[in-house]
């Protein structure tokens, strides 16, 4: 007997449909909202950060690979990047590849 009582009890009232599916149209929208600004937009801001950090690598720049390698920018190509790890020694890389940029020897962090 308790159940049939419980379920005639969270039944909605007659012709109360239309007002209660307000709270929960402000309910997913606040969720939406919710998860556009902690997850999306960061994320997007992030992206296009790194996009102009690719974009603005230079000759000579001090950069570390997303392998850890550390190396200095010796040639630039539109998708390839060539470090120099030592004095002989030159690899190039994907542009992608490119962690962050350093500062060099004699700066200091912007």
């Amino acid at each position: 007997m308790l159940f049939p009582d419980l379920a005639y009890a969270a039944a909605s009232p007659p012709g109360g449909g239309a007002q209660s599916m307000l709270p929960t149209i402000v309910m997913v929208a606040a969720m939406l909202a919710i998860f556009y600004f902690l997850l999306l937009r960061p994320q997007q801001k992030q992206k296009q950060e790194r996009e102009r950090m690719l974009s603005s690598i230079k000759k000579g720049d001090r950069v570390v690979t997303s392998g850890g390698l550390h190396g200095t920018v010796t040639g630039l190509n539109e998708h390839t990047v060539t470090l120099r790890v030592d004095n002989q020694v030159k690899l190039e890389f994907d542009r992608g590849a490119i962690g962050r940029v350093v500062a060099g020897q004699g700066e200091k962090d912007a």
